[in-house]
């Protein structure tokens, strides 16, 4: 039999990272019911998103009373799109297991680890949904359908698909770190989801970057080079997702606010949410320091410049 070299130090290195994520997963579990929803319930007197994502504190709307009900919408909204892209992050996550079986069982642990905490989003974000539909008018829409979406996502390559995965996971941090955190006047309820759920995502952005990097030495240039593009094409597949979303909120609020709103200023709310929605979800990821630095080792300037070239109208509507 031919001996096999295995490069011991780089091997180590990984399999030390993969073991830190199963150490902190297994400190900060936490359960739906006994730590999180504990019996309580939105708190309507109270914002969902702060001004920091929603950008309600630029708004159109002057009453308060009118941007606290739309943060509620963008919160909403903003608690459904985890839950649907979290359905391919999990697809996705179990299929990269398949490389460790007869492997580094530390890795695999790591990612059924994963597995199991993505699962357990899902169903925060569809309870979550659940109980603010319950207290909230009848009118909102979900526009986007998680396994339609998931199967569209899942038909690029791996690459790309970590690619977008790491980029949703790294904003997540930011958003709670610098936004969500720090406003006290966030429903309780609400800030704990984020809370409970930043805790877990910790260590699903450090998977992601090993995973990520691991499948980028496995390509050839021009496979890289192909992937590129599937990741600008699955940027482009959230924009969509958005765009719709957006639409759909405003015309949500213009159907419960108590007032008659112009054509015009549903217009400007739909308009503004969007940018909301862009910077969320597409623009606080691209420009999060760590993603830029993993991103930029794995590329070429010139694979560089076509993702920024490609980006460049989200970011400049949205900003």
């Amino acid at each position: 039999m031919n001996a096999v070299s295995i490069d011991f130090p780089d091997y180590i290195a990984d399999s030390s990272r993969y073991a830190r994520c199963i150490e902190v997963s297994k400190r900060v579990r936490w359960e739906i019911d006994r730590d999180v929803i504990r019996d309580r319930q939105f708190d309507f007197d109270n914002k969902f998103l702060p001004d920091g994502l929603s950008l309600l504190d630029r708004s159109m709307l002057k009453s308060s009373d009118e941007r606290r009900l739309m943060s509620q919408i963008q919160g909403r909204s903003y608690a459904s799109i985890f839950g649907l892209v979290e359905r391919f992050i999990n697809a996705k996550v179990l299929e990269l297991s398949q490389d460790h079986w007869l492997g580094d069982q530390v890795a695999l642990e790591a990612l059924i680890r994963f597995s199991d905490e993505e699962l357990k989003h899902q169903e925060l974000f569809r309870r979550i949904e659940t109980m603010i539909a319950a207290a909230m008018p009848a009118g909102y829409r979900n526009t986007a359908d998680p396994n339609a979406v998931a199967q569209f996502v899942l038909g690029k390559s791996t690459w790309a698909v970590l690619g977008l995965t790491c980029h949703i996971e790294l904003f997540t941090q930011a958003h709670y770190r610098q936004s969500i955190e720090p406003d006290a006047s966030l429903s309780a309820l609400y800030k704990d989801v984020f809370l409970f759920h930043w805790r877990e995502e910790s260590q699903h952005t450090i998977i992601d970057e090993l995973e990520w990097r691991r499948i980028d030495a496995q390509l050839p240039p021009a496979e890289r080079d192909a992937a590129v593009d599937d990741l600008i094409t699955l940027v482009g597949a959230v924009d969509g997702i958005l765009q719709a979303q957006a639409r759909a909120d405003a015309d949500y609020f213009s159907m419960i606010v108590p007032r008659s709103m112009t054509i015009a200023e549903r217009e400007l709310l739909a308009a503004e949410t969007l940018a909301a929605y862009r910077w969320q979800y597409i623009v606080s990821g691209v420009q999060e320091p760590r993603f830029q630095r993993i991103l930029g080792d794995l590329v070429t300037p010139a694979q560089m410049q076509r993702i920024g070239t490609a980006l460049a109208p989200l970011m400049a509507v949205a900003q």
